[in-house]
């Protein structure tokens, strides 16, 4: 939708031709496009952007003259066995569903119209469409300053535009929601439960929200410091999260790509070197993380010196104990304040037993994960009481979809 927008731009114009956007919201399967995938086509049958590469687009082509005709959105639902799907461009018996919305351009009364003429103004400026996929009527809002938002998190409150797509009693879980894929960036489809009264019992009758938010936000940073089985491990993992990972080690003979083939990039750098030109490149932001891995003083304390110096999200530190109070009494030395030293996750990682790489690298992803929604203390949910996915205890991913009936190529429009 990000480079669909700019292109978009034209066809927005007051009295311009009505046109469709169809946005794949759910992919299962082996399928070529990511969700949030779109394309645009107008009246006229012109075209932007692709869904699919194979025959998937005549069709959504069709349903999306047939969306400008009726003046309704809809959902599309492809699905193929894996003998008739390599034709149609879904390698391996994939399934798509693809939300298929009209837009009036220069009309102030259609939500989307504005939405994308807005976010088309703003150019790069970060910003998120979120649109509600669950209602026949065209409902959008578009969400600035979505990096403040996503920070803060006053989407729940009394000016949240999020207010214009959900009900009072969905709106917390909602923002929650929603808040969660504006720190991961990227698109996500978000099915959000309407909150639970306080006797625990969920409305009757009442399904999940149903909206798809795409942001412009570039995936948030994670940067390992030490090239060995430990970062190694990392990388793994913290891709699962959705983050660019970088690995970096001033050591060539160890910071070879090859051995580390699921990092984005591996630079061989003095770490603090490479940290200060990325700060000031501004490829840092209140999202990122940093990891020491190392237990060389020479590299870990510049680099975590650096590190707690920059308003960065996380930053941890592997090392026993001992090694511990001997790094934060050489940060002292430094000149690093009380302040600062207090953001140190070290040791890194919560207390799980971890003792292999691979198990050290989930003690290190689970206190990532508190951290990034603001949980000082991690403890079973079992312990626990309450609603699970309402502030401040912000799920990472959203709730499993609802039950689904097989995807086939028969059109269901939502209600």
């Amino acid at each position: 939708m990000l480079t669909l927008t700019d292109q978009l731009a034209p066809w927005l114009r007051p009295g311009g031709a009505p046109f469709a956007v169809a946005t794949v919201v759910g992919a299962s399967g082996s399928v070529p496009r990511p969700v949030g995938t779109a394309m645009a086509v107008r009246a006229d049958g012109a075209v932007i952007g692709s869904l699919s590469g194979g025959c998937v687009e005549a069709a959504v082509h069709a349903a999306a003259l047939d969306a400008i005709a009726v003046g309704e959105c809809h959902r599309e639902s492809f699905g193929w066995s894996d003998d008739d799907a390599f034709a149609v461009g879904l390698t391996c018996g994939g399934s798509l569903e693809v939300h298929v919305q009209p837009v009036r351009p220069g009309d102030p009364d259609d939500p989307a119209a504005v939405a994308l003429a807005r976010l088309a103004a703003d150019g790069d400026a970060p910003a998120a469409l979120v649109r509600r996929l669950d209602v026949a009527r065209p409902t959008a809002v578009l969400l600035d300053d979505v990096s403040g938002q996503a920070q803060a998190l006053p989407l729940p409150g009394p000016d949240s535009p999020l207010r214009e797509l959900v009900d009072d009693d969905a709106l917390p879980t909602v923002s929650a929601q929603v808040a969660a894929v504006l720190r991961a960036g990227g698109a996500a489809t978000v099915h959000a439960a309407p909150g639970v009264p306080d006797d625990g019992c969920a409305p009757h009758g009442q399904e999940p929200v149903a909206l798809l938010v795409e942001t412009r936000l570039a995936p948030p940073r994670f940067v390992v410091v030490g090239a060995n089985d430990f970062a190694g491990a990392l990388v793994r993992a913290v891709r699962l999260l959705g983050y660019r990972v970088t690995l970096v080690d001033a050591r060539e003979v160890f910071a070879a790509p090859r051995r580390f083939p699921q990092a984005d990039e591996v630079v061989v750098d003095w770490p603090d070197r490479y940290l200060a030109a990325e700060a000031a490149a501004g490829r840092l932001d209140h999202r990122s993380a940093v990891a020491v891995l190392t237990h060389d003083a020479k590299f870990g304390v510049p680099t975590l010196r650096l590190a707690l110096g920059l308003p960065l999200a996380y930053v941890g530190a592997m090392g026993s104990r001992r090694s511990h109070a001997a790094r934060v009494q050489a940060l002292r030395a430094e000149g690093v304040r009380a302040d600062q030293l207090a953001r140190l996750r070290s040791p890194i990682g919560l207390d799980l037993g971890a003792v292999t790489p691979e198990e050290v690298a989930v003690s290190v992803v689970a206190e990532l994960v508190a951290v990034r929604h603001g949980r000082a203390a991690a403890v079973p949910l079992s312990r626990t009481a309450g609603p699970l996915h309402a502030p401040p205890r912000t799920p990472a991913d959203p709730p499993h979809d609802p039950p689904r009936t097989t995807p086939s190529k028969e059109r269901s429009r939502w209600t």
